[in-house]
C-alpha cells in the first residue's frame, strides 16, 4: 500500500478511536482544568496547559499602556526537543477569515464590490452548480448565511484535505443546500473560500496579495503569510493530533502568522486603525471582531477584551477533533484572562 494512503488509513482510525475514548474520558480532565487553584502567574498557567496534554502554548498578551508580554511553554518540536518560541509562526486557521472580511470591507468602500449583488453575478459559472447562487449575496456569504455546504464537512475530508481551491470547491457543487439563503446561519468554510476567489477575480490578482497591500505592510505585519511555501520550515510550530505520532507541520492549511502579528491586527481592527474613513461602519454591519481557529495540530484563540483594553492571543499545538481538547483550550484562555484581570486589579 502506498505510503500516503496507509498514512490516511491510520489517521482515519485515530478519529475513530479517540471518538470513543472522549466519549468516557472528556469530562474528568475538563473539571480538573476549571477547579485547579488559579496560578498567579501566566507562566504557571501555562505550564499548568502543557501538564494537561499541550505539547505546546503560545500566548501573547497587549495590554494598552503595557509592553506587550510574550509567553510560551512547552515544545515547538517534541521530537526534537525543541521548546516552545513565543514568536513562532503558527496556522491561523479561520482567524484569517478577519482578514478576508477587512478586504472585502475595502473593496466595498472603494465601490468595486458590492455587499447585494449575488454568487451568480459574480460567477455566472456556479449557477445551477451552487443551489440558489442567483439569491445568495456576498453578505450572507460574510454571514455565513449563504446556506451552501461546509467543504470541510465531508465525511473524512482531513484525512484526505485538498490541496486547491477548485478540489475543494469540486467537494460542494451539485449538492443541496444546508438552508434557504439568509434563512438561517451555518459556519461553513465555503463562503470564505469563494470570498478569497471573489477578491482575486475583482482585483486580479491573488487575494493575498490585496491583504498584504492593505492590511499587513501599512500595520507592519512581517511575519504573517499566506502557506508553508512562503517560509522556513524550522519557524513553524509543530501540530500534533491525539493518538496519531507524526507530525502535522508539513501539511498546507492556508495563513500563517505569530501570535505578536495576530494581535497587532486584532488591535487595529478593533480600534479602527485598519480601516479608512468610513470603512469600519461597513466592516461591522457584516462580520465579527475576534475569532477562533481550528485545523489538525492548531487551534487559536484571538480575542480583543474591552473592559482590560487588552489583546489575547493564544494558540496551542495539540488537537483532537472529536474530543476535549478545544474545551481544554478554553478554559486554559478564560482562566489566562482572569489571571490578567486579578493583576489589574490588585
Amino acid at each position: 500500500m502506498p505510503k500516503k494512503k496507509l498514512t490516511t488509513q491510520i489517521f482515519r482510525i485515530v478519529l475513530l478511536t479517540n471518538t470513543v475514548v472522549s466519549m468516557f474520558f472528556v469530562p474528568w480532565i475538563l473539571v480538573k482544568a476549571w477547579i485547579m487553584p488559579l496560578p498567579d502567574t501566566i507562566e504557571e498557567q501555562l505550564n499548568e496547559a502543557t501538564d494537561l496534554g499541550f505539547d505546546g502554548i503560545i500566548v501573547y498578551v497587549d495590554e494598552a499602556g503595557k509592553a506587550p508580554g510574550y509567553y510560551a511553554a512547552g515544545w515547538h518540536d517534541s521530537k526534537k526537543k525543541i521548546p516552545a518560541n513565543p514568536k513562532a509562526l503558527f496556522k491561523i486557521a479561520s482567524i484569517s477569515k478577519l482578514y478576508v472580511a477587512v478586504a472585502i470591507t475595502k473593496l466595498v468602500s472603494d465601490g468595486r464590490l458590492s455587499l447585494d449583488k449575488t454568487l451568480a453575478a459574480y460567477f455566472p459559472e456556479l449557477e445551477g452548480r451552487i443551489e440558489h447562487a442567483n439569491e445568495i449575496t456576498v453578505r450572507m456569504m460574510v454571514q455565513h448565511r449563504s446556506g451552501i455546504p461546509n467543504y470541510t464537512s465531508i465525511d473524512n475530508y482531513w484525512a484526505n484535505p485538498k490541496e486547491s481551491n477548485q478540489e475543494r470547491l469540486a467537494l460542494v457543487l451539485d449538492l443541496p443546500a444546508d438552508f434557504e439563503p439568509d434563512k438561517d446561519y451555518e459556519y461553513s468554510n465555503t463562503n470564505y473560500l469563494l470570498l478569497r476567489m471573489l477578491i482575486a477575480k475583482v482585483v486580479g490578482y491573488d487575494h493575498f496579495q490585496y491583504i498584504k497591500e492593505q492590511i499587513l505592510i501599512p500595520l507592519e505585519l512581517n511575519h504573517t503569510f499566506s502557506s508553508l511555501s512562503e517560509v522556513d520550515i524550522d519557524d513553524v510550530m509543530s501540530g500534533y493530533y491525539v493518538g496519531y505520532d507524526a507530525d502535522l507541520k508539513t501539511d498546507q492549511q492556508g495563513m500563517l502568522a505569530t501570535a505578536e502579528d495576530v494581535g497587532v491586527f486584532l488591535r487595529a481592527l478593533n480600534d479602527g486603525s485598519v480601516f479608512k474613513e468610513g470603512e469600519q461602519d461597513i466592516y461591522s454591519s457584516i462580520y465579527e471582531y475576534n475569532h477562533t481557529g481550528l485545523v489538525p495540530g492548531y487551534q487559536s484563540i484571538a480575542k480583543y477584551h474591552k473592559d482590560i483594553d487588552a489583546v489575547v492571543v493564544q494558540f496551542t499545538n495539540t488537537t483532537n477533533f472529536n474530543g476535549y481538547n478545544w474545551n481544554l483550550s478554553e478554559i486554559i484562555y478564560s482562566r489566562i484572562i482572569k489571571i490578567i484581570k486579578q493583576k489589574a486589579s490588585d
